[in-house]
């Protein structure tokens, strides 16, 4: 892998909850991978697979209404469960409809599109789940910038899923000369990764927002969101919408 010498300056960090954002950023030229596996970005993904035009993220259920009445197909989500009103919530299945092809959805979501809200500042953000682990990996590669890793947790706490992806990006930077600028924060999340990466489902079992989802009859979202590399599709934010 060939560098050049700014490259060695690069720095990535991991940010494990949105509160502490404005701790990790610091200046606005760099790349915020905003990571949401269960099941927001999981879910955004699957949504340019199946041929959605754009996704318009919104931190609040009145923005969402607000498009909704302008005509917009608009989706919400809180605590895990559809918001009364709206059609579909954050189900990476829910996208799976023919009939949404090409067309702008607004989003609103406990945790992923307020973890967007925070970083709206920054030169260019970008959306990472497991299922475009290597899209996202190779994009890093090719911006000369800085990378926050940005995991949406749950209401502000630290969770374990977003965090493995976050070691996994890492992961993939291990020896190459990308990125010199390793954190204590990114090294956590490397170590935990390299512990999971055998089997994913078994090591988030006891994860807190793990049973929050099988409590609501969604474990086939689970599995379907640890799914690696199933897009070489990297959604970015253009200032209004998320855009392939």
């Amino acid at each position: 892998m060939e560098t050049t010498e700014n490259e060695f300056q690069r720095k990535l960090e991991v940010c494990y909850s949105p509160d502490l954002f404005p701790v990790y950023y610091t200046k606005k030229e760099c790349v915020v991978v905003v990571i949401d596996v269960f099941r927001a970005t999981s879910a955004i993904c699957t949504a340019f697979q199946e041929g959605i035009n754009q996704i318009i993220p919104v931190a609040t259920i009145d923005e969402a209404r607000a498009y909704q009445a302008k005509g917009y197909f608009a989706a919400a989500e809180r605590h895990g469960e559809i918001v009364e009103g709206f059609d579909i919530g954050n189900s990476p299945f829910s996208y799976m409809n023919p009939e949404l092809k090409g067309k702008d959805v607004v989003l609103s979501t406990t945790n992923g599109t307020q973890a967007i809200e925070k970083a709206k500042s920054a030169e260019q953000i970008i959306i990472g789940s497991f299922l475009n682990l290597t899209a996202v990996c190779k994009h890093l590669e090719r911006e000369n910038k800085d990378v926050i890793l940005l995991c949406a947790g749950w209401k502000g706490r630290y969770n374990l899923e977003d965090s493995l992806f976050a070691g996994a990006v890492v992961n993939y930077f291990e020896g190459s000369k990308v990125f010199t600028g390793i954190t204590d924060s990114s090294l956590a999340a490397k170590q935990m990764y390299q512990s999971a990466k055998g089997n994913l489902n078994d090591f988030l079992k006891n994860s807190s927002h793990r049973r929050r989802l099988q409590r609501l009859n969604l474990e086939k979202d689970i599995e379907y969101c640890l799914q690696i590399d199933t897009t070489d599709l990297v959604p970015i934010f253009d200032g209004v919408g998320l855009k392939i």
